[in-house]
């Protein structure tokens, strides 16, 4: 279905085609005739499957832009994802001008009663500082006709059900509900039988809910092993833009410290980490200036960034639903991903769980050669001098120094030496990985054949012959966590995620 077969306001239209898109996908095609007509709406979409549109073009649509007062209110778990719906309705909006404020903690909250004292008519936020407006009277609800639960599975593992019930007994009685989760646990219904009247339920096909787009891979490996590895990975898929998840905080910032140290591009981000620190990360990993963004689960769940190439699992998680979180950063937007999870003998049984839910067998990965590893670093260069040729127009500066070079050594041998001194032994730099607590060994349900199978080398995309290899460049992002530092709460923290690389003398190259 086309965006213009709906009926929206023209202005809402153009924002639409000047953001380059035609066609909705299909959570926006089924949800948002139903949320115009006045229904609740539950959603079953992961992050990347264009939810946010799904429910704020009905709702911009709706705005009274004459009205000064708060005609919907969006509860996001996180900072990070409350700021980006926030810019998300603020551009659809932009030509109707409809004026759209975020509320969240660790940010100043004065400056945030001045914002609210301009009449927006959309408020998004995290739950805690929420509920702190309205006990200031700083947040009036009494005209609230839209109430949006985003991400109700996070916020239900965050601890938030008490202050969501606390807010919406601030919304008057008559308004509209939408609830959106990835996951559709008892405790979401219960919600859902308490607020919401009569809710339509939109779901989203378990094929399309765990990314058929995606490779989904494992690598059976020890402890001790995994992060070697992981770098040969590296070297051999060059991923373009890659999340690398660890289990918790400490685990992110070794991982960060020890990609670093080896010389990739990688920052991490956990909830220990300020809201500036993790808003700056996540802004370099946005425009394309870090290579990998090592993380916790809840650091990066509910963040929407584009060309996310690879999704790199150091730590499986426990929970098999914060792995189809995981996997969902990757694969959006028509294009593939690779997901790679690393796993202990131990954890098998966990991975079997994880298939089970996704109803996608992960293949077995082998660890890369010398070979493999030494062409995919020598693609790697290869791209980087094609790149500089291109773009650097100041390369005649060099021009006497060349001849004198080449009367002296042929220029084999120049190349050999220069490749030899981009091309450095990572290994060479010692990185030591302090062991997490396993987890609690959990029983295979069914044997599976093929696990120590090797796996097959096709040259999958790029200069790597490994599977899941890209094309050239190198990123990282910033992530969020979502804990709850906002009034009074306390959050727990999921963390889970892992970093990413890039090297001092080549680039890692990816295509997307």
């Amino acid at each position: 279905m086309k965006f213009k077969e709906l009926d929206l306001d023209p202005r809402l239209l153009s924002a639409i085609n000047e953001a380059g898109f035609e066609e909705t996908t299909p959570i926006q095609a089924q949800t948002i005739p139903l949320v115009m007509s006045g229904a609740d709406v539950i959603g079953q979409a992961q992050t990347g499957t264009g939810k946010t549109a799904a429910f704020g073009l009905p709702i911009l649509n709706a705005v009274d832009t004459q009205s000064s007062n708060i005609q919907a209110l969006i509860i996001s778990p996180t900072r990070e994802l409350a700021i980006q719906t926030q810019e998300e309705l603020y551009r659809l909006g932009s030509d109707k001008k409809v004026k759209v404020q975020s509320v969240y903690g660790g940010s100043d909250i004065r400056r945030q009663i001045r914002a609210l004292k301009n009449h927006p008519q959309i408020v998004v936020g995290t739950p805690g500082r929420m509920l702190d407006h309205i006990n200031r009277h700083t947040l009036k609800l009494g005209n609230v006709n839209t109430v949006v639960l985003d991400e109700a599975d996070e916020m239900l593992d965050m601890g938030f059900v008490e202050d969501i019930e606390s807010i919406l007994s601030n919304v008057p009685n008559k308004h509209q509900t939408l609830l959106f989760s990835a996951t559709m646990p008892k405790p979401i219904m219960k919600i859902a039988d308490k607020f919401m009247t009569d809710p339509q339920i939109v779901k989203i096909k378990s094929k399309e809910l765990t990314a058929d787009k995606i490779d989904q891979y494992f690598v059976k490996a020890k402890e001790f092993e995994k992060f070697d590895l992981m770098t040969r990975l590296f070297d051999v898929q060059a991923p373009e833009l890659a999340l690398i998840f660890g289990r918790t905080k400490r685990r992110v910032d070794e991982l960060t410290r020890g990609l670093q140290a080896r010389g990739y591009n990688a920052e991490g981000i956990h909830g220990d980490l300020s809201q500036d620190k993790r808003t700056s990360v996540l802004r370099k990993f946005k425009a394309g200036k870090l290579d990998f963004l090592v993380a916790t689960d809840v650091a990066a769940r509910g963040l929407d960034i584009s060309g996310v190439s690879h999704v790199y699992n150091y730590d499986i998680p426990q929970d098999p639903d914060s792995y189809v979180h995981r996997i969902g950063r990757t694969g959006r937007a028509g294009h593939s991903g690779v997901s790679v999870t690393f796993v202990t003998p131990n954890e098998m049984g966990y991975l079997r769980t994880i298939e089970n839910l996704t109803k996608k067998r992960m293949e077995p990965l082998a660890q890369p050669t010398d070979k493999e590893v030494l062409k995919g670093q020598l693609e790697s260069v290869k791209q980087d001098i094609k790149d500089t040729l291109e773009h650097d127009k100041h390369l005649d500066r060099f021009d006497s120094a060349v001849q004198e070079l080449l009367a002296d050594y042929s220029a084999e041998d120049i190349a050999r030496i220069f490749l030899s001194e981009s091309i450095k032994d990572a290994e060479s730099v010692p990185v030591k990985i302090a062991p997490e607590r396993p987890l609690p060994s959990r029983k295979v349900s069914h044997s599976r054949s093929g696990h120590g199978r090797r796996g097959k080398f096709n040259g999958h995309r790029g200069g790597g012959d490994h599977r899941g290899g890209s094309g050239n460049r190198r990123r990282n992002s910033d992530r969020r966590d979502g804990h709850h530092d906002e009034k009074g709460g306390k959050r727990r923290e999921h963390d889970n995620k892992r970093n990413g690389r890039s090297k001092k003398s080549f680039k890692i190259r990816t295509n997307l």
